[in-house]
């Protein structure tokens, strides 16, 4: 559950200063057509040529990809098979996991908590739930929201990925970066007591405030009958099914709202929520510019990169566009969208290689630009 890619340096000054950070920081075919508009009005034959020969030369199983311009989807493509050993194509209804894109979705839902004043982005965590996981270490008491959402609790990404598999405080919260699952986790945990609910609760209450407002047929932190039964089947590296009815991640979260990494979608719907964002609605003007300030800036990049609340940004010229990307166990993803400019692409793999091909479309977009 991890959404970093390993670095590549690129030698074309312009299009290398946003690929270079994307990857610090990220970590069948239907008929298709693409509008006219500065960036896209030549790609139709590229795009599909791209998506077409990376899918084959990444060996990814399966891909569904959606491109966003003017606000509106003006391209869907799925490729490839959600289940290679029964051939059962990946199709409009195939559902995918989300992985960490999960966190941009959370903060989204949970300003609107923020607006209605049951949640203070800054106040301690704890003065709304204790958490005896981590009671030991008086410094989580200084936790806040804030710190959560741009991934400066000091907790580790996940427990179980440290030497004694315990919770921990690795630095005094604030003060530093570490990309934390963890803390989103505990967050949601807020929210559940919020809302005086359980996980399910809490599901029901991002549908009422986000999904349905939004039309979101599909998109769910805990899987439903239609999900399941339509859901792609992850696929490792070596192109071999993953054993997830026995996975270790599947057991822990299948039931639970995972903040950090269990949305399922696919990119027709998800794409919905990413126009939403691009127009504004639902979240005032005031809680808008809280999930886009910058918060963190990350470390080791070649250039300035930020987290915000929930969100990956770059400096400038490229200050307008927010992304993140998800990978867990078989799935990999990425969405990115420009708020000023009204466009965007997602897509959605069950391969462990969505990653490499979310850098060629980078390579695409800032080639069309230029």
């Amino acid at each position: 559950m991890n959404n970093l890619f390993p670095i590549i340096n690129r030698v074309i000054p312009r299009a290398g200063y946003l690929i270079v950070v994307l990857l610090v920081i990220c970590s069948c075919n239907r008929p298709t057509e693409v509008v006219n508009n500065n960036v896209w009005d030549s790609s139709k034959y590229r795009l599909d040529t791209l998506l077409t020969s990376k899918v084959k030369d990444l060996k990814i199983p399966g891909l569904s990809f959606a491109l966003i311009e003017d606000g509106k989807v003006s391209y869907h493509k799925t490729i490839g098979y959600a289940n290679l050993e029964k051939n059962i194509p990946v199709t409009e209804k195939t559902i995918f996991e989300g992985a960490s894109m999960s966190k941009s979705v959370f903060a989204f839902f949970l300003m609107t908590y923020v607006e209605e004043g049951k949640l203070d982005l800054d106040k301690p965590l704890y003065e709304y739930l204790p958490y005896p996981d981590i009671a030991h270490d008086e410094r989580y008491k200084t936790i806040t929201a804030r710190m959560v959402l741009s991934h400066r609790s000091g907790f580790p990404n996940w427990r179980e990925n440290e030497t004694d598999k315990t919770l921990k405080i690795k630095f005094d919260p604030g003060t530093s970066y570490e990309y934390s699952g963890e803390g989103y986790q505990y967050l949601a945990m807020v929210l559940r007591s919020i809302e005086g609910t359980d996980w399910n609760g809490l599901e029901a209450a991002f549908q009422k405030r986000i999904g349905e407002p939004l039309g979101l047929d599909h998109t769910v932190f805990i899987q439903t009958p239609y999900t399941i039964a339509n859901k792609a089947e992850p696929y490792d590296e070596s192109g071999k099914v993953i054993d997830w009815k026995n996975d270790y991640w599947y057991k822990k979260g299948s039931k639970e709202f995972g903040a950090a990494y269990s949305i399922h979608s696919e990119p027709i719907d998800f794409a919905k929520w990413m126009i939403a964002v691009m127009d504004g609605k639902l979240l005032s003007e005031e809680s808008y510019k809280e999930l886009f300030k910058h918060h963190s800036e990350l470390p080791n990049a070649s250039v300035k990169a930020f987290y915000t609340l929930g969100f990956n940004t770059v400096d400038k010229p490229y200050q307008n566009i927010f992304f993140h990307s998800g990978n867990n166990e078989g799935f990999s993803c990425w969405y990115l969208l420009d708020k000023e400019e009204d466009w965007g692409f997602v897509f959605f793999t069950n391969s462990e290689f969505g990653g490499k091909l979310g850098n060629d479309l980078i390579d695409l977009f800032l080639e069309e630009e230029e």
